[in-house]
């Protein structure tokens, strides 16, 4: 046995890892033992790996998943960037969620007003993204970019939105066109206004939801967003936003 092999424990003291972790690091590929004895099967490291286990704990502590963390000892640290972009991501879901909470904490559980409208039937064009519940807002903003090309004077942006919001599901955003190779059906839809931003468009869902069910109406997917005006000329507590759900049709 070389004198400078440390056995398993002695080796995780120096780097503030546990035994555990190390035997885990190594099934994963991450950190392998220098040597593993044959009769014990017991695990020997070499000092100058204590930087590979350092860097490992660091960044398990910066809630880097595994599999990037072994995408960035074997590439360097530009692999970083996609976790970045998800800790971004989460970090703006969790501010939008708290402001909804603070938002019920201070007026209640959301009611709107919901009328019965007869919606036209609408040509238009659609553009669709897979989605995640994390990543609705970038799928839904994917669409708006590819559609936007569409877009004529005066015609309506609609987003669609699955009732069921399972792991992962499909959005799209509509804009009305003459030429347009889809068609939005019409009939009785129930319709509900929300005013503010469109992080806490969720609320006036919820109430318009909770009125289909207070009224014995079945909805009927996807839910409808129409955006009356556009976040380029209008600040955030002033954007209007019909939400409208198709109903069932009754005798």
């Amino acid at each position: 046995m070389s004198e400078d092999l440390l056995p398993i424990g002695r080796f995780a003291r120096l780097c503030r890892l546990s035994v555990k972790q190390l035997r885990h690091y190594d099934e994963l590929g991450l950190l392998s033992p220098a040597r593993v004895d044959p009769d014990s099967g017991y695990r020997y490291y070499r000092p100058d790996q204590a930087r590979q286990a350092l860097s490992i704990g660091l960044l398990r502590s910066l809630d880097v998943p595994l599999p990037d963390i072994g995408r960035t000892l074997e590439s360097g640290t530009a692999a970083l960037a996609g976790v970045r972009d998800r800790m971004e991501a989460d970090l703006a879901r969790r501010r939008t969620a708290l402001e909804l909470l603070e938002r019920v904490m201070a007026d209640g559980l959301p009611r709107s007003e919901v009328s019965v409208v007869h919606e036209p039937a609408r040509t238009v064009v659609v553009e669709r993204d897979a989605a995640t519940p994390a990543t609705i807002g970038a799928a839904t903003s994917r669409c708006v970019a590819r559609v936007i090309e569409a877009l004529r004077p005066h015609s309506l942006m609609i987003g669609l939105f699955p009732l069921d919001l399972a792991d992962e599901f499909v959005v799209g955003v509509a804009v009305e066109h003459e030429d347009g190779p889809e068609v939005l059906p019409g009939g009785p839809y129930a319709m509900a206004t929300h005013v503010g931003p469109y992080g806490q468009i969720s609320l006036t869902a919820h109430a318009l939801l909770s009125w289909c069910g207070d009224h014995g109406h079945v909805p009927e997917g996807p839910l409808r967003e129409l955006y009356l005006n556009a976040p380029t000329d209008t600040p955030p507590e002033r954007l209007v936003t019909q939400l409208m759900i198709r109903l069932e049709d009754r005798p």
